[in-house]
């Protein structure tokens, strides 16, 4: 499988790969009236009416399963614990799920949280933030701030060290991950994993977000709705806590280590990539690997199998360094 390290291609990716196939037959299967309604139901959300954002987000709230040797609780209302049954590891992974922080919730999130304890016996939790258009920023923000502190307060009762708390998110979730961990004190956060994350609350007009704009798992005019959701005022989308690429380089430089990994076909490709190089070039131990055939969703929504088990797979091994 190709993959591309810190945006170099180490090899092309055939167009017959599975992984290709895969996001191909997830992206046919996709009704194309989906977004077009979700954008709808956040502008109508934003004008007052949530009736239609309620139907679309309970289409992302499936019940779950888990594997055996996973243990779940809720240790608060709005979190969800994943233990192993049966591991000595240490290492606590917090993770918040994407959705244009307007949609998404423990459930959406809890495939990839189950299989990575699963697979790496390392502890998981995951956050239940409130949504925007209702609870707009800083809303959002300050919840995953809040469930960061608590589990750096309790990681002890749960059998993890405090000293080994990483914080990851996909989408918004990786936005979300990365405005949270610049609000923790310097060392308190180990390590930061991101899945296709949203560094710039805006159309950048980068060659990605041209040529996936529409069609590709997650489309421009969607973005921009989830966007105003989280952040109506225009003039307040370039607050460095809403896109971080806006952040000083003072600021982004005391990141932890940082794991970004990116979909090849997806608007937000090149901004992700902008956000590596800058802070690689900041002093920051950061690695891009992009999966150049795979779409935005393959973290939370089933259908890009091996893009989804490769990632991790990747992720097992970040979390194991």
């Amino acid at each position: 499988m190709a993959v591309s390290l810190m945006g170099i291609p180490v090899a092309d990716e055939p167009k017959d790969s599975v992984m290709w196939k895969e996001a191909d037959a997830f992206m046919a299967q996709m009704s194309p009236t989906l977004q077009p309604t979700q954008r709808d139901a956040i502008f109508t959300a934003i004008n007052g009416n949530t009736k239609k954002l309620e139907n679309v987000r309970n289409t992302r709230n499936s019940k779950p399963t888990y594997p055996a040797n996973v243990k779940v609780t809720e240790p608060a209302g709005n979190l969800r614990l994943y233990t192993p049954t049966t591991s000595t590891n240490n290492t606590l992974l917090i993770y918040l799920h994407g959705g244009g922080w307007t949609i998404g919730s423990l459930n959406s999130c809890a495939r990839f949280c189950s299989e990575v304890c699963s697979r790496s016996g390392i502890s998981v939790l995951a956050v239940d933030y409130r949504l925007s258009p209702e609870y707009p920023y800083p809303t959002p923000l300050d919840d995953c701030e809040e469930a960061i502190r608590f589990a750096i307060k309790n990681a002890a009762r749960w059998g993890c060290s405090p000293n080994r708390i990483m914080v990851g998110g996909d989408s918004s979730g990786g936005n979300l991950a990365i405005s949270s961990t610049l609000r923790m004190n310097e060392g308190d956060i180990a390590g930061l994993l991101l899945f296709y994350p949203v560094v710039k609350a805006w159309n950048d007009h980068t060659p990605s977000w041209q040529k996936y704009d529409k069609g590709f798992g997650l489309d421009g005019d969607l973005m921009e709705a989830f966007n105003q959701s989280y952040e109506p005022s225009p003039d307040r989308i370039h607050n460095p806590e809403i896109s971080p690429m806006s952040a000083t380089d003072k600021t982004l430089k005391k990141l932890p280590r940082t794991l970004l990994i990116a979909a090849g076909r997806d608007i937000l490709a090149c901004q992700g990539k902008e956000f590596i190089d800058r802070i690689t070039s900041l002093g920051v131990n950061a690695t891009r690997l992009e999966f150049p055939s795979a779409v935005h969703l393959f973290i939370t929504v089933p259908g890009q199998e091996t893009a989804f088990n490769e990632a991790v797979k990747y992720t097992v091994e970040f979390l194991g360094k």
